[in-house]
């Protein structure tokens, strides 16, 4: 049983850095007619509309109480605050340059969880996200070109990075109480009440937006959304906030492969071996070390190990 729940947890963590890699493709369409809170806004409504169905269709409820602390601090920060400076900074940096310096967030991740949750930091771990964040590096000095780079852009990326390390953190404790539909229902419809300011701009300019805009924005709040941050909470309630924050660092791979795909971006080498280190990289922070034979005869054998 074990097993089969590590291996659910793992494949809830790739259907989300798909999903979350797509998004870029998405987010290039919108964020040309949507400005960066309209587009959040629309996004989370979009998210939080399908999210609130299939939670009365399933019957679960409101979350127990223990949950919503954590519930509002993720709703807040990373669906609300994260989404709004990302769209905002990604206007104001090129694509490789934002890409860079969001990619500290997973570290981030692994740096609160130790301080907050008491998660360990495994050689392995730290390795891994070594050689991914070179990786995400690599990757992004590949996409910046001939791009531009303003002060505010990439403060704001650290600001969404930050965020998003914050929102991170503060879900996991809520996972222990409500489940991963629930806190991900209910955090973005935090997210979507934080957005509310800009209802206004998004009523004005979706009357002008292209319907492919439109449809991009829609396609981000059901699956990048609804869906990716639903399996997301999934396998973050089923191992360590610092594990799943690595994970992430596929996506920068994905995105380069999908651009390949669908737009005929064609990498170089750079990217291809950017992309490739962020692959190594996950691979090894998800590694685990073998556990080491124990003596024959021992009384601390196989019957009383016990799983870290």
């Amino acid at each position: 049983m074990p097993n089969r729940t590590s291996r659910l947890a793992l494949a809830a963590a790739g259907v989300t850095v798909v999903l979350w890699a797509s998004a870029f493709v998405s987010i290039r369409s919108a964020g040309a007619a949507y400005s960066p809170g309209a587009l959040a806004l629309g996004r989370l409504l979009a998210g939080s509309l399908v999210l609130v169905a299939v939670l009365l269709i399933r019957r679960e409820g409101l979350p127990p109480r223990a949950a919503w602390r954590g519930i509002a601090v993720s709703g807040l920060l990373w669906f609300g605050v994260y989404m709004v400076v990302l769209n905002w900074g990604e206007q104001e940096v090129d694509a490789g340059t934002a890409a860079m310096v969001v990619n500290i967030g997973p570290i981030l991740i692994a740096l609160l969880g130790a301080r907050f949750l008491k998660e360990s930091l495994p050689p392995r771990l730290l390795a891994g996200m070594a050689v991914s964040f070179a990786g995400a590096v690599a990757v992004g000095l590949s996409m910046s070109g001939e791009g531009h780079a303003s002060v505010l852009g990439v403060v704001l990326c650290l600001l969404a990075a930050v965020a998003y390390a914050g929102g991170v953190v503060a879900q996991k404790p809520a996972l222990a109480h409500g489940s991963a539909l629930q806190v991900t229902t209910f955090g973005c419809l935090v997210g979507a009440v934080a957005c509310l300011p800009f209802a206004g701009r998004l009523v004005e300019e979706a009357g002008r937006a292209p319907l492919s805009a439109t449809l991009n924005m829609v396609y981000l709040g059901v699956f990048p959304t609804a869906l990716a941050f639903t399996t997301w909470a999934y396998a973050l309630a089923r191992t360590t906030a610092g594990r799943m924050g690595a994970t992430t660092y596929a996506v920068p791979a994905l995105v380069v492969l999908l651009a390949w795909v669908f737009l005929g971006e064609l990498p170089g080498l750079l990217t291809l071996a950017g992309g490739a280190l962020c692959l190594a990289g996950v691979a090894v922070s998800r590694s685990r070390p073998k556990p080491a034979a124990a003596p024959a005869g021992s009384a601390d054998g196989p019957a009383g190990s016990v799983r870290s």
